[in-house]
């Protein structure tokens, strides 16, 4: 059964700017689920332009709580229900995910009450389970196993990767995380390493252009990886291919792949793939770059 990755948005941050990516969200098919890797803003149009119809989703996994990787979590699974869903989905996250979704419901209350009657849809507070996890296995159903690992990414204490074991394959997600050793053995023998990466090049003129740009260096330095860490954790780790995802920062013009290239390529000499939006990323071959 084959599998594929999609980098549907590829910067880490919640900002937007004029021709630039859209923030983190990823899809994941694979043991013949459409799984979703956290919501950032644009995640319902990226899986359509992947060719996902919205009325198959699935499983959605959320790493953590920031507005990055959960803004638009409601927004999809409604615009989901709208294009036809009519079969349950779980939403897997952290602490703190239930009271998201029972907010999003009660923000969207009228709208919801009144397409029930108006256009004969299923009750959407009914299709959707949010079950929260912490370390440790997630879920383990038809041959697909889900891990959690609580991650370093202050002040945020609930964070983590998730590893997929499939017979198709392995792909771990490292989420936001500072350097963070103990993740090379969570992600051992994996085919595809997904890893947030920051660039130190471009971290001083992406604080020059925000307000608070003191205490936003402050946060990256401490909560985030550079582009060669996250090579030795791929190299450690014995991975297939490492994929750099969540990049910081992703919409400088003064920064280009081969920057990302020759960062991770201090530590990392295997198959390597640097994010863009829309970007598939196929488990079988090995050409790199």
């Amino acid at each position: 059964m084959s599998a594929r990755l999609v980098l549907l948005g590829s910067k880490g941050g919640p900002a937007i700017r004029p021709g630039g990516p859209w923030p983190t969200s990823s899809l994941l098919e694979i043991a013949g689920r459409t799984i979703v890797v956290d919501c950032g803003l644009g995640v319902t149009r990226g899986l359509t332009d992947a060719g996902v119809s919205l009325k198959s989703l699935d499983l959605i996994f959320v790493t953590h709580l920031h507005s990055d990787h959960v803004l638009e979590l409601g927004p999809l699974i409604h615009t989901a229900w709208t294009a036809g869903l009519a079969h349950p989905v779980c939403v897997f996250g952290p602490a703190g995910t239930r009271a998201y979704w029972q907010g999003f419901l009660q923000s969207m209350a009228f709208d919801v009450d009144i397409r029930i009657v108006d256009e004969g849809r299923p009750d959407l507070r009914r299709l959707v389970e949010v079950i929260e996890f912490s370390d440790g296995q997630v879920v383990s159903e038809n041959g697909l196993t889900v891990s959690a690992l609580r991650v370093d990414h202050p002040p945020v204490t609930d964070c983590f990767a998730l590893r997929f074991d499939h017979a198709a394959g392995t792909i771990v997600f490292s989420s936001d995380t500072a350097y963070f050793p103990p993740l090379a053995d969570f992600a051992s023998g994996a085919d595809i390493l997904v890893h947030e990466a920051m660039l130190a090049a471009g971290v001083d003129r992406l604080v020059a252009r925000t307000g608070n740009g003191a205490r936003l260096k402050e946060h990256l330095l401490a909560s985030h990886t550079f582009a060669e860490q996250a090579g030795t954790i791929a190299a450690a780790a014995g991975v297939g291919r490492l994929v750099l995802h969540h990049l910081i920062p992703a919409d400088d013009p003064e920064v280009s792949q081969a920057d990302w290239i020759a960062a991770a390529r201090k530590s990392w000499p295997g198959a390597l793939t640097i994010a863009s939006d829309g970007l598939v990323v196929e488990f079988a071959g090995d050409s790199s770059e």
